[in-house]
Formats: structure tokens, sequence, C-alpha cells
């Protein structure tokens, strides 16, 4: 079968190589071995880091783009090729890529033997045994490379859609029932996908428990949401047929194709999970058409929560705390301040407390945070009360430094630290709607007042407040919202209200702060309800520290 003219037979075995790899995957390839000569199919010289897809010097160029831990094991394979003890070559190791990072690779050969008896060429087949597969068997559909591909290949997508969709809370179907019963519920989701779909409509399989419908039909926006609904509707029905064996729901975010006709793929898909999580946010079981608004508010929040980050590792450089009086309405002197938390950017932008302790407590940042205001505070509290012995500082507890840290232990250590007496200490509790019924939330609340610490309810009057926390709690000090002592200042309705919650509040033997006052007129008409204390705008703006020591201190 085989001639002398060597060479012609790896010409031929080339231009064959070379036909075929315009329509597979893999990298066809042919060694020389008698002439040290190396031919790989084109596509992996855009792949890999080989100096080209022919090359000579096989075994010392394969150093070049080897992983270097997996070279000596191909090294001594191919000797043995080379030497004739081996015919077959089948090996598992790694490629450098193009950027230099380690591809897995299996290359499998068999040795040609020439006319003579000796080995003379070397054919085989490359693959990429960790690049993602093209189909899924579980649902039966192509997967997200064939859908990148799919995508590359239309020049038209402005009148298109894509609908993201994932299974609610999939992963206790698979903690409950186990994976095959998991996979059961991603083939018949699929299934009701699938026959939800018409002409010009493309649906992959992405990772987890998600899927993407490609419309290129002409529909409007409202007939994906019509879609959306449709194929819900048939996975309720599903749901239905398997007699209520799994309760599960589908979400689905929409994203118009000429949202994404200027970004990457990458860019695409991070366009569609955000609009596919922004309908889990809505409360699951719902459908989210992309706003250009709502994802540069997005970014902005994971901006902000990447300059917090950066702050807590850098010994919380950008976070400033400020402080505003709360005066005794019996002789108008200082009684404490409300410690305040200010941050600024790397940039110098002021970001407004609104909008950056809720990331915060998102986060948890709020727990290494809180223990840094509360150093803070507790010296400065120390210091002012060189002046003022019975000077106290009051500071804002989140619910999650309740729940997710030792707050009290934390509390006490920094009282011990700095030497200042339980008594001067005031907590308040921001997120009062998450008080009631919270075991927790009681225990921290009962070991502070044991020690001495007096406790505060906030924002008394807005929606989150209740009579039922001032029954359960105990608080020393109630402060009524700004918002409520607007209503009270401007409706006699309210104004009666807030006439008997100050003599409820005094009728059990606590003390009230009416926050906001701003103006003389508002002082003098509050001040005739005869509540406690006085803050607002009226007596100072929160301040930096130092500004407050002069002003309200050092006089």
């Amino acid at each position: 079968m085989y001639t002398d003219n060597n060479q012609e037979i790896f010409n031929m075995y080339q231009q064959i190589a070379a036909e075929f790899s315009s329509c597979m995957n893999d990298y066809l390839y042919a060694y020389n071995l008698q002439n040290d000569v190396y031919y790989i199919s084109e596509q992996a010289a855009r792949r890999f880091a080989i100096p080209g897809n022919v090359f000579h010097n096989v075994l010392e160029t394969h150093r070049q783009f080897v992983y270097n831990e997996d070279l000596e094991m191909l090294i001594e394979d191919l000797k043995k090729i080379l030497n004739g003890t081996k015919t077959v070559h089948n090996l598992r190791y790694r490629w450098l890529g193009s950027d230099g990072s380690p591809i897995w690779i299996n290359c499998r050969g068999r040795v040609i033997k020439d006319s003579c008896g000796k080995p003379f060429l070397m054919i085989g087949c490359i693959n990429e045994i960790g690049k993602k597969p093209n189909a899924d068997n579980i649902s039966g559909l192509l997967k997200e490379t064939a859908f990148e591909e799919q995508l590359a290949q239309f020049s038209d997508l402005s009148g298109g859609f894509m609908l993201r969709i994932g299974i609610d809370d999939f992963k206790s179907i698979n903690e409950r029932l186990g994976v095959e019963y998991g996979d059961y519920v991603l083939h018949e989701v699929s299934s009701c996908i699938q026959n939800c779909l018409s002409a010009n409509q493309y649906v992959y399989r992405l990772p987890s428990d998600e899927f993407i419908i490609l419309d290129i039909s002409g529909c409007t926006a409202s007939d994906m949401k019509e879609l959306y609904h449709t194929i819900r509707s048939a996975v309720d029905q599903l749901v239905a047929q398997n007699q209520y064996e799994a309760l599960y729901t589908i979400s689905g975010g929409i994203v118009a194709c000429s949202d994404i006709i200027p970004l990457t793929y990458e860019e695409s898909m991070k366009l569609s999970e955000f609009a596919l999580n922004a309908a889990k946010d809505l409360g699951k079981n719902q459908v989210y058409l992309f706003q250009e608004l709502d994802y540069t508010a997005f970014l902005r929040k994971r901006a902000i929560l990447r300059y917090l980050r950066k702050s807590v590792s850098n010994n919380f450089e950008g976070f400033e705390l400020y402080f505003q009086p709360i005066i005794s309405t019996e002789d108008e002197t200082l009684y404490s301040a409300e410690t305040l938390l200010r941050f600024r950017t790397q940039e110098g932008e002021f970001l407004s407390p609104m909008e950056f302790i809720p990331i915060l407590e998102e986060s948890g940042l709020i727990i290494p945070v809180g223990k840094w205001i509360m150093r803070k505070a507790v010296k400065m509290c120390k210091k002012c009360q060189i002046y003022f012995p019975d000077f106290k500082i009051s500071i804002n507890l989140s619910y999650i430094q309740l729940l997710k840290s030792p707050v009290f232990a934390d509390i006490m250590d920094t009282l011990n630290q700095y030497q200042l007496s339980p008594g001067s200490l005031i907590i308040e509790l921001t997120e009062s709607g998450h008080l009631e019924n919270n075991t927790a939330v009681h225990n921290v609340w009962r070991k502070l007042k044991k020690a001495g610490i007096q406790i505060a309810i906030d924002d008394f009057g807005t929606g989150y407040s209740n009579l039922q926390n001032i029954g359960d709690l105990r608080p020393n000090i109630v402060k009524v919202d700004r918002n409520f002592t607007v209503k009270s200042l401007r409706n006699d309705y309210e104004r009666q209200l807030m006439i008997h919650i100050i003599h409820m509040v005094h009728s059990i033997g606590l003390r009230l702060v009416v926050e906001g006052i701003e103006t003389t007129e508002e002082l003098s008409k509050i001040t005739s309800l005869d509540p406690d204390y006085i803050q607002g705008y009226y007596y100072s703006k929160p301040c930096p520290q130092d500004e407050f020591y002069e002003k309200f201190i050092a006089v």
C-alpha cells in the first residue's frame, strides 16, 4: 500500500486533514517521524500558543506550548513512538492557549510504518476535553456555545428579543427529591418551552436551571411577555399533572436585541442575567423587561459596594462620623448627640446615607463598619465628658448586627476599652419593622438593659413602628420621626395624636425625643406639648466631630 515516496504520503495526509478541518471542532495532525515535521489543522494555531500549523524540531518545539508539569510525560511517550516501542499514542495533558492559559486536551494517534517496517508517520486527532459541549442530553437542547455561535450568524437582530427563563428554587427540588427528579423537571420544562415556541424562535439550555429563547420573528415586547405567560401556564399544568410532588415556578427576563447590538456576547449575557434576577427580585414567578435606567442603578450599586469593600479593607478610609445634638426642653442644655455615618468615595463623591447604608446592610459590611462606629463614638463621648460629665452618645444599631454578630460582647468590650459608663450609651435600632417576635433581638435587648445601657426606639410614627415594640422591648426613649412631627404641626388631627403619644409615653415612665424641628415656630408649637428632648436643624445640622466639639463642648 505504501511507496518509498514518504514525502508524498505526508503531503497527502496534510491535504486530507486540511479538507476535514473546516467541518469539525477537533484538530487533526500528521507527524512525520523521519523528517521531524509536524502539521496540525490551521485553527489550532489560533487557539494554542504553537509557532504555526507546520513546524520542525518537534520535541523541542513542544516545550514552548506544553504545560510545564505535563512536559516530561509527553516527551517520554513520544520517544517511545520514535524508537518503535509504541505504535499508539493516547495522552491527556495540557497545552498553553494563545493567551497563555493551560487547556486540557486528549491527544490520540497511531503510527504508520514505511515499506521497510520503520515508524514513518503518526496521524491522529486532538480534542479539548475541558471544552463546553454543544448539546445537553437532559433537556434535549443545544447549549450556550451553540447559542453564541447562532447569535453571531444573524446579520440583523435589531427587531429581536431574548427571553431568559429560570426555574425558581430549583435547588430545593434536587435536595428534597434527588438529582434524577431534578433532571426530569429540566426535561419537562424544556418540553413545555419548546411546545410554546413558533417559527423563528429558538431555545437553548444555559447552566444550572436556566434556558434562553432567541426570537427573530418580529415580536414586540408585549408579545414576549405573552410568550412568558404561556410558558408559565404550561409549567403550572405540568406541576398539577405531577400531583404537586414538586411545587415550582419560573421567572423570566426579557432583553431587546437592540440593547445588545453594540455589546460583546459576554456583555449581552450579563444584561439577560440582570433581567432574570430582576424578575426574581420582584418575588419570583414574574417577568421583567430590561430597562437601561434600572441597569444603570444596578451598576452604580455594584460600584458603591466595591468602594465600600475597599474602604473597609483600607482601615475605613472614606468613612466619617457626624454628630447631631439632642437638646433637653427643660433648660435647653445639651443632653446627648446622635452618631451619624457619612461616606466619601476615593474620587471625592459624597454619598447619601440613604444610598450606601442599605448596601452595607445587604452585604454584611455593616458588621465591621458598625464596630468601627462604636469605637469612634465611644471614644468621642469619653472626650466630651471631660467638660460635660453627664453627656451621652447615641448610636444606631442595624438589625443585621443584632442577628449576625456578637454585638452585645462588642459593645461591652468597647465600653471597657474606653472606660465609659454603660449609662452614657444610648442604642437606637434601625429597621424597627423587624423587631416583632424575634427572640434573638429580644435577648440582646434584655442584656443591654440589664447592663445599664439605654434603649431607644427610632422612627416612631413611621409605617414600621407600633405600640407592641414599646410593650415588648420596654425602651427608655421613644424617638418621633420628622415626618410625623411635620404632620402634627400642620394638621389638628395629627396634633392630637402627638399629644396622646407624648402623654402615653410619659405615663409609662419613658422619655420622648421629637426629631426634625427646624424653625422657631416649630419649636414653640412642639415644646408646648411637653416632649423631653428636641433634635433638629433648629439647633444644628449633623456636623463633623471637631465642629461639634467646638460648637457644643469646648464653649
